[in-house]
C-alpha cells in the first residue's frame, strides 16, 4: 500500500532540492517512490504542476511509431506517422498515473503565491532513516494518508530544522 505525503516549502527551489535527496535516497534503496511531483502557485493564483513524466510527449513518441509502422503497411507512411502522433499525444494528455492532477491542483489552492509543495506517493520506506535525511529541509506537513504516529514523527523532524531554515 503507498502513502502519499504533501510537505509545503518556501520556494519551488527548495521542493526540488528536497525532490532530488529523495531520488539519491531511493538509489540507496532506502525509500521506493510511485510519484513525486511539486506544484507552485503563481501570483495570479495559478496552479503549475512539475511532474516527472510529461504524459502527452511520451504519448506522441509512442503514436508516431505505431502510426509509421502503421503507414508503412498501407503505403502512406508521413500519413500515418502524423495521425500516430497526434493521436498519441491526445492519449497521452488524458491519461493520469500516479497522484492524480486534480487533487493536486485543489489541494495547492490553499497555497501562498510562489511557495512549492512536493507531493510525493511512497510505496515502501525506512522511515527513521529518510526522516534524519530530510529534517534539514524544513517544511510544513500539508497533507498525509500516514497513521498518526508516523505523521506526527514527520511533522516533529520538519519542525526541528523550521526556525534554522
Amino acid at each position: 500500500m503507498s502513502d502519499l505525503i504533501v510537505i509545503v516549502y518556501p520556494t519551488e527551489a527548495k521542493a526540488e532540492e528536497v525532490r532530488e535527496r529523495l531520488f539519491e535516497l531511493q538509489k540507496q534503496y532506502l525509500i521506493k517512490l510511485g510519484d513525486a511531483v511539486i506544484a507552485t502557485k503563481t501570483e495570479a493564483g495559478k496552479i503549475k504542476l512539475n511532474q516527472l513524466v510529461n504524459t502527452t510527449a511520451a504519448g506522441a513518441v509512442s503514436g508516431s511509431f505505431w502510426g509509421l509502422l502503421v503507414g508503412v503497411l498501407f503505403l502512406n507512411p508521413l500519413l500515418g506517422v502524423a495521425v500516430g502522433a497526434a493521436s498519441g499525444a491526445l492519449g497521452g494528455a488524458l491519461s493520469d498515473f500516479g497522484i492524480n492532477d486534480a487533487f493536486m491542483k485543489e489541494l495547492s489552492g490553499s497555497m501562498q503565491p510562489g511557495n512549492g509543495a512536493l507531493f510525493v506517493l511512497v510505496q515502501d520506506m525506512t522511515a527513521d532513516k529518510v526522516l534524519k535525511e530530510i529534517q534539514g529541509f524544513g517544511g510544513v506537513v500539508l497533507k498525509t494518508s500516514l497513521d498518526e504516529t508516523k505523521e506526527q514523527a514527520l511533522r516533529n523532524a520538519l519542525q526541528q530544522a523550521g526556525p534554522a531554515a
